[in-house]
């Protein structure tokens, strides 16, 4: 088969950029991961931290203890797991197999992306913050999942039959979780689209296949496997979140989780309304990143690789040309951000001469928080009035590959 002139660059373009990425992290792993020399050379990764932290070094079972377990849904734990059953018997090795991939999970979401928005598919692999953020966290994982089943999603738009997009969401709702979200406005597009009964079937079949996936890990090992709700229903305001700056700054309120629910809730609800009142019916493509948004806006907790699940949403939801600015100034944001929450770290870990006040990383986060924002906001933008470029151009390209 033919590959074409895009899928080349594409491949290349990404397969750079992960290298870029692992060279970013060179410096931890060439001197295991010392603190706080991971943070003041901004190369902290999770996946050697939770190799021996959550005894992955022993191949333990990922929920067989009630206060160590992995504190992420079943299919992240076995990948976790899995992981470490196939690789050398080191951190180092471990390391190195979950980046291998991790890269080709990258090049996949890429693929992905310009499948469904070809004409910007190119600004998820460059994104400086995505590049920094490739392997902190195995987060990409869900991403692929999700941005799969977008595809599948607006694909069936046209051909009838949702079943195999259903499915890839609730793969993905059991490997990080945030992808639940996408469930409303789903919800309201086929509602929009009169097929309330596919609808319903959707939802049943995501959340089906995600309470199949946890029905042997809740069954078989319950403390373990609920410690990831217990952990994110009980946790206080932690790094990178409104909460955690606002404390910074001097309000530290009591009731940070009912608040945190309740902005969500009234956030949403405002959003739900919007899509039921504005004059066309949008694609899932469009509208994904304005959810994952008010999600992340309102959590308790921004971890910096956070930005592996906005970006290739934002890259899918654009339309228009001139959104790209509020693009690189969302994007300029995280890239701050990104190195604001590593020294801040450094200062609490004594890095001598590297490090921002916590002043200064509270006001750093608050303007990630606003530049989330302002781009969600041109989003909706364009949502409510497309424009003539909007309408003349698809977002599903079949002829990548």
């Amino acid at each position: 088969m033919k590959v074409s002139y895009t899928a080349k660059a594409l491949l290349l373009l990404t397969v750079v950029m992960a290298l870029f990425s692992f060279v970013k992290f060179d410096h931890c792993y060439s001197h295991s991961w010392m603190s706080p020399d991971e943070y003041t050379h901004a190369c902290y990764s999770d996946i050697p931290a939770l190799y021996d932290a959550r005894n992955l070094v022993d191949h333990v079972w990922p929920y067989s203890s009630a206060t160590n377990a992995i504190e992420y849904p079943p299919i992240m734990g076995v990948v976790m797991w899995a992981t470490a059953l196939v690789s050398p018997h080191s951190i180092h090795g471990y390391f190195l197999v979950n980046v291998f991939l991790i890269a080709l999970l990258f090049i996949a979401s890429a693929l992905l992306i310009a499948k469904i928005n070809p004409r910007f598919w190119y600004l998820f692999p460059i994104c400086p913050a995505v590049i920094g953020s490739l392997y902190i966290n195995w987060d990409i994982w869900a991403v692929a999942l999700v941005l799969g089943s977008i595809l599948l999603f607006e694909r069936q738009r046209y051909e009838g039959g949702y079943g195999a997009s259903a499915l890839l969401l609730g793969l993905s709702i059991a490997t990080k979780f945030f992808p639940i979200i996408l469930l409303a406005p789903i919800f309201i597009i086929f509602y929009r689209r009169k097929e309330i009964a596919s609808g319903v079937r959707y939802i049943a079949l995501a959340l089906g296949t995600y309470a199949l996936i946890n029905l042997p890990f809740a069954l078989t090992t319950p403390t373990g496997w609920w410690r990831f709700f217990s952990m994110n229903s009980h946790r206080p305001a932690d790094f990178g979140s409104l909460w955690y700056a606002l404390q910074l700054l001097g309000w530290s309120p009591n009731n940070i989780n009912v608040m945190a629910v309740f902005c969500f809730i009234a956030a949403m609800a405002v959003f739900c309304i919007f899509l039921l009142r504005i004059k066309y019916t949008p694609s899932l493509a469009q509208v994904a990143f304005i959810a994952a948004a008010i999600f992340t806006l309102t959590s308790k907790v921004y971890s910096p690789q956070y930005v592996l699940w906005l970006a290739p949403l934002g890259v899918i939801a654009l339309t228009r040309r001139s959104d790209r600015s509020a693009f690189w100034i969302w994007q300029g944001s995280e890239l701050l951000y990104h190195l604001a929450i590593w020294e801040y770290l450094a200062t609490s870990s004594g890095g001598g001469r590297f490090g921002i006040t916590g002043v200064a990383y509270a006001w750093i986060t608050l303007g990630r928080i606003a530049a989330t924002g302002y781009f969600a906001l041109k989003i909706g933008q364009s949502v409510q009035n497309p424009s003539f470029e909007e309408a003349s151009t698809p977002l599903i390209n079949s002829t990548i590959g």
